[in-house]
């Protein structure tokens, strides 16, 4: 007995080490073979879980965010986590058509519009930083070009202006010039941290130096609002004027030849929605919804304005509803296309897209995702509603098909060649800016080929996270090494200061012009620092300054041509240096 149980003790002995070796055996496989599917899931999950983590901690409030996923790619890198490169390059691209695929479709609505009036201005003023910026950025590469090579110049003006999507259509434009230098994701990440302060920086420079009180700023951007606000508003009018006596709604509008809705209609004591045949009659008051500088004129051509009575809120079968269209076959469809007149007397008179509001002309598409506010009898909004759908669940499931026939459409239309006389090589708008002009375009105009395109914010959000993400998780994946060297034996510091250089230089140039030539609010000047950067963390900082969204608005009205410019730029400097110098 006590022979075996010796026996025993000695196998459970031996067996303990060899089950310590297997575990052993298995971690070390699990972590070291770079062409693995276990292996390289795991690290892109540990890369991206932890560079998220890191990037939410503030420092004098300000955090680097998704942005931090480089500095882990980086980090772990360099202590020996490795990719397949085939496995990486193709992670980093996808990553990339993802994130400025859904920018382009969230910016597409507003994209057009943003040229108007006050935005003209922001976005003149937002082309002036970006020439600015690659202005200095190729006078820096003929002073330093015995240190420092035009791609590394390159990447550090991506990093310096905060530009991820602009740093990887530089690397793929490297590609075809069969660039073997050293990765210019160093230089980027070398310039990026300071890039991200500097710009919140030389905000707080801009308000020391022009003195700005912030409470009257926002005074003064609030009266500048009220003034330039052009969205619809509503009044009523008593018809006095007897030459209207018997006229239809349609005949009216046509002889003041201005838009506008009559939503409800108060006749003999009862009150109606009315349609463009409905007629009108003396002593009528009638609800108008329209442009507000159309409404002198149409209270002039009805007769008097009437500020004691307001129809909406009178005790009538009228009901208001808003109606999310999410019925495909809605989509492409222009108001006039739902032939209202036919619809009992209900009126659209708000149309809300993209956080815009829009005035609803008969000529105007309709896209899924648009909320309409209707007005009519009860019973004639629902029969609408159920024409249009208002089933928000619908918009949870994305038409995929429609997405990947635009990042097909985004592949092909960046893949083809532009020659251009002299250059060594076509150039290419890539996989950055070909999906980013297709997904713009089909953001705008994909209702009239009634393709869906709608996701919702939420899903946008997540697959622009996720995109960048990848696409920075491979950037940190395949530079940690050199990043290093850069840092502490290299030209890493060299890289900060020419960093700085290029951030501060054309940022506080343009922001000074914008305050003292033409007196534009501090907040929209921070915005438009932040939009013409690119650069979240200096929009999450002007949050902080004000409860006011003029910051936002700023930011979202150069956004979406400064991440154009900022994707095309990398690939014309590369390319039009050859007319100079052999810079690769």
């Amino acid at each position: 007995m006590k022979a075996v149980a010796f026996g025993d003790r000695v196998s459970n002995s031996l067996k303990e080490p060899f089950a310590i070796f297997l575990i052993m055996d298995w971690f070390d496989s699990l972590l070291s073979n770079p062409s693995s599917i276990a292996h390289i899931l795991l690290v892109y999950a540990i890369v991206i879980s932890l560079g998220m983590g890191l990037g939410r901690i503030k420092i004098f409030g300000v955090s680097l965010g998704v942005t931090f996923v480089l500095f882990a790619g980086l980090a772990l890198n360099y202590l020996g986590l490795k990719v397949d490169p085939t496995v990486l390059n193709f992670v980093r691209d996808f990553g990339l058509i993802l994130f400025v695929f859904f920018i382009g479709l969230q910016v597409g609505p507003s994209f057009f519009s943003s040229f108007k009036s006050g935005g003209l201005l922001l976005n003149s003023l937002m082309v002036l930083a970006v020439v600015l910026s690659v202005l200095i950025t190729i006078i820096l590469y003929f002073i330093f070009n015995d240190t420092v090579s035009l791609p590394q110049m390159l990447g550090v003006h991506f990093g310096a202006v905060t530009n991820t999507p602009g740093l990887g259509a530089t690397q793929e434009a490297l590609a075809q010039l069969n660039y073997q230098g050293e990765d210019i994701a160093v230089a980027y990440a070398c310039a990026y941290p300071l890039g991200v302060v500097s710009i919140i920086g030389t905000a707080i420079a801009l308000r020391v130096i022009f003195k700005i009180d912030m409470k009257e700023e926002d005074r003064h951007w609030e009266a500048e609002e009220k003034a330039a606000n052009h969205v619809s508003i509503f009044f009523h009018v008593k018809v006095a004027n007897r030459a209207l006596e018997g006229r239809s709604i349609a005949a009216i509008r046509a002889f003041i030849d201005r838009p506008f809705i009559c939503s409800r209609i108060l006749h003999e004591g009862e009150i109606s929605s009315p349609n463009a045949d409905s007629l009108v009659h003396v002593g009528d008051v009638v609800r108008v919804v329209s442009a507000e500088e159309n409404k002198d004129a149409i209270v002039a051509f009805f007769g008097e304005e009437n500020t004691e009575v307001d129809l909406a809120t009178e005790h009538s079968p009228i009901t208001s509803r808003n109606i999310i269209i999410t019925r495909p076959e809605i989509n492409g469809q222009t108001i006039g296309d739902l032939h209202l007149s036919h619809s009992d007397g209900v009126n659209i008179t708000r149309v809300y897209r993209a956080g815009m509001q829009l005035f609803p002309y008969q000529h105007l598409h309709l896209q899924m995702g648009d909320q309409l506010y209707c007005v009519g009898p009860t019973n004639s909004v629902k029969r609408l509603e159920t024409r249009l759908g208002n089933q928000v669940k619908r918009l949870e499931h994305p038409n995929l098909m429609a997405i990947f026939i635009g990042i097909a459409l985004g592949i092909v239309f960046g893949s083809l060649p532009i020659a251009l006389p002299g250059m060594p090589v076509p150039l290419k708008l890539g996989l950055a800016g070909g999906p980013l002009i297709v997904a713009i375009l089909l953001g705008r105009f994909g209702s009239l080929a009634r393709l869906v395109t709608y996701t919702t914010s939420s899903a946008n959000l997540m697959l622009r996270e996720l995109g960048i993400s990848l696409f920075l998780a491979s950037v940190g994946l395949a530079a940690g090494e050199n990043f290093v060297q850069a840092l502490l034996v290299g030209n890493g510091p060299l890289y900060v200061l020419l960093g700085l250089v290029v951030t501060i230089i054309p940022i506080l140039v343009v922001g000074c012009i914008a305050r003292h030539f033409f007196h534009i609010n501090y907040h929209s000047i921070v915005g438009l620092l932040a939009g013409a950067t690119t650069d979240p963390p200096t929009l999450a900082y002007a949050s902080t300054l004000s409860e006011k969204n003029s910051s936002a608005v700023a930011y979202t009205t150069v956004y979406p041509l400064a991440m154009f410019l900022r994707i095309l730029t990398g690939q014309l400097v590369l390319l039009l240096m050859w007319y100079f110098v052999s810079p690769v």
